[in-house]
Order: C-alpha cells, then structure tokens, then sequence
C-alpha cells in the first residue's frame, strides 16, 4: 500500500476510536467509584438517536451534543435509582438498561431511518493542515478528535493528582472507610455514575452525526461492550484505555480496508476480527491476575448503604 493509504488508514482509525474514547473513558469513572454499569450500549443508542434529532430538529450540532449528553445522564440517573438507592443487583440493571437504550432508541428512532445529517464539521488550522503526511495525520480532525484526547489528559490528571480523584478512589477501594471519614459515598457514587452516562450518550451522538452522519437503528453494533472492555484492557488506566481504544479502531479500518481491496477472505470473518481481536487481549491480559488486581476497584460491582 502507498503512504497515502497508510496516511488514510490512521485518520479512519482515529476517527472509529474517538466513540468508544469517550463511553470508555465515563465508564471508567464510574468503576473507579465502585460501581459496575453493563448499560453503555443502552445509553450510547440513547444518545446517537437524541443527538441526531436534535441536530436535526435545530440544524445546530451543538445543541444535538448537549441533549444526547443529557439523554445518556438520564439513562444513568435511571440506573443509580435502581442500584444505589433501591439495592438492585448492577449487573442486571446494567444489562436491563442496555436493553431498555436498544427497544427505545428503535422506538424514537422510526422517523429518521435513512436520513442524513450534515456531519461534524473538520478543524481547519492554518498552515499546519496543508503540512504533507503530518497534516493529514494530526491536523484534519473534528473538535471531539481532540477533545477526546483532552478529556483523557483531564481524567488522569484528576484520579492521580487531585482531592477530587483521591475521593473517588476512596469511595471505590474502601466506601465504608471513605464513610466513616466523613465522605458522602453515594453521592459520589451518583455524580461517577451521571458522568458517565453523558459521555456514553456523547459517544452515541458522534456516531450518528460524525462517523456514520445518519441514524440506523442499532448502529452502535456492540461497541458499548468494546467501551467496556476497554476499561479491563486499560487496567482502569485513563492513558491505557487511549491506546485500547485506537487499536481497536485501526483492527476496525483494517478489516474495512482489506475487503476494499479485494483480500480472498470471507467478509464475515473480516468483520469479527476487531471484536475476536478485543477477546483475544483480554485472554492475555486475565492470564496475569496480578495485572488486574493492581489496579481493579476493590468494591467494584458491590452494593453500598450507610446503614452497613
């Protein structure tokens, strides 16, 4: 292939990981608080058909953006209801949510199927652009592009060097012990839990007005569960789930690529690689328990009351 190809195989492959960034990046919050939410696929289907109706009800992106981020927070709040107020089990929940964001978003979604939006619009920086190779690399992208990569920096800045992060770590190692030092553990709880759900809810709207600019009724395609993976893969590390992400989206353009290009091999094969690739890097890294100790919520997935 000619670098050129190459050059457009890295942008695609940006452009694919930036979703599951974001959903990976809130779902993280949320378990480094303690707290396990299987209902991202739910909540990104939420948010795609919400960002784009609005987007298309208003013809403002932005206000598409904002009310898929509070879609997805919608979904959560509905979730934290159940889980840290009423004691539900969170992998059911979790798995009820997503069910629940997949029926709804068919629902809502019925009057828009097969209609196009105008997609996200590319930052166009001077000079820097029209650079050879490296503009096309790293200067041709959406404002989520790089917003993506900011929010990263953000959370790992917070979880290791601010009060912030401390209480959240605290309310996921030990929430008694946070307790009883005077922290308010469900509260916490529930702002990890929000924040997440608006960052899946984003991840949805960039699907349905960046990646594919149309709403398809389940467009999402598994990549919810990716976004959860990507937490175990990173080892609930903000920079490791970055770099989960963006293999992930280049095995994604790969396959798309090799069937471009007529490689003799079933494209339904094509197609599974990316998610037996995801499989495959769980297997390796699970083979070292030690790998996912070290950094694994201590309280992750257990219900937390006050009253013990």
């Amino acid at each position: 292939m000619t670098a050129a190809t190459w050059v457009a195989i890295t942008a695609s492959a940006i452009g694919a990981a930036t979703p599951l960034i974001y959903a990976a990046l809130g779902e993280l919050v949320t378990e480094r608080a303690g707290v396990l939410n299987l209902g991202v696929e739910g909540m990104m289907l939420v948010g795609a058909i919400t960002g784009f109706a609005v987007g298309v009800a208003t013809g403002s992106l932005l206000l598409g953006y904002a009310a898929a981020a509070l879609a997805g927070a919608s979904m959560a709040l509905l979730f934290a209801l159940l889980t840290l107020s009423l004691q539900t089990n969170q992998v059911a929940t979790g798995l009820a949510l997503t069910l629940f964001g997949v029926g709804v978003s068919a629902f809502a979604g019925r009057g828009f199927v097969g209609m196009p939006i105008a997609r996200l619009p590319q930052i166009s920086i001077p000079v820097l652009t029209k650079l050879p190779v490296i503009g096309e690399l790293l200067f041709h992208y959406d404002a989520l592009v790089y917003l993506s990569v900011a929010l990263c920096a953000l959370i790992a800045w917070l979880l290791k060097a601010t009060r912030i992060g401390l209480r959240l770590r605290a309310v996921g190692e030990a929430p008694a012990v946070a307790h009883a030092l005077g922290e308010p553990v469900i509260l916490i709880r529930y702002l990890a839990v929000l924040f997440g759900g608006a960052m899946s809810g984003i991840a949805g709207a960039y699907l349905s007005t960046a990646v594919t600019p149309m709403w398809v009724e389940g467009m999402s395609a598994g990549r919810g569960w990716i976004a959860l993976a990507l937490v175990v893969f990173g080892t609930w590390k903000p920079w490791r789930v970055l770099a989960g992400a963006y293999l992930f989206g280049a095995v994604t353009v790969l396959q798309l690529y090799a069937q471009g290009l007529g490689v003799h091999i079933p494209s339904e094969f094509l197609s599974m690689l990316p998610y037996a690739a995801t499989i495959v890097v769980l297997v390796v890294i699970c083979r070292d328990p030690r790998m996912i100790l070290l950094n694994r919520p201590a309280s992750l997935g257990r219900s937390y009351h006050s009253g013990g």
